[in-house]
């Protein structure tokens, strides 16, 4: 009975190992992920070639570029995704690389703070229907779409947001 019993969680064990929470991905790389604001639209992208494309919520106030913290605006221009949370309160996330230099500049201008922590990450169950900006300014998927974006695309590729 103990050799089975033994036997038995062994094999659980070597079930549950190849259960993760992040799906294996083996085709194209993402060279690109392009946000189109105003179609409330996320593009995964191989050179030319759109791989993946998600419905997305933005900042709560998603028209205009982030200029300053708590804006509640997402921000426009060239990014890069730079750093990675498995453990986020959103599900997952990846970071985009707010605030380049320009934004620093734009706010600096202005006396405030850029803000920063712009992420790309899933759904609380509240918003996990979609359809709906309600972030401080990141880029939202449903969860199950978060899963496949964080095994797509990697740390250092570019991301370009546009209005």
């Amino acid at each position: 009975m103990t050799i089975l019993r033994l036997a038995l969680l062994a094999m659980l064990g070597l079930t549950v190992a190849g259960c993760g929470k992040f799906p294996t991905y083996n085709g194209p790389a993402v060279t690109h992920v392009l946000v189109n604001k105003g179609e409330r639209k996320m593009y995964l992208v191989h050179h030319d070639e759109v791989l993946e494309s998600y419905d997305i919520g933005l900042g709560f106030a998603p028209n205009g570029d982030k200029k300053i913290e708590g804006d509640g605006k997402t921000p426009e221009g060239s990014y890069i995704i730079d750093r990675r949370n498995p453990n986020s309160q959103f599900y997952l996330s990846i970071g985009v690389s707010y605030p380049n230099p320009e934004d620093r500049a734009e706010a600096k201008d202005l006396g405030k703070s850029p803000g920063g922590d712009i992420f790309i990450h899933g759904r609380p169950w509240k918003y996990r229907k979609g359809g709906q900006d309600w972030t401080a300014g990141c880029i939202a998927v449903t969860n199950r779409e978060m899963r496949q974006v964080y095994s797509m695309v990697k740390n250092g590729t570019p991301i370009t947001i546009t209005p």
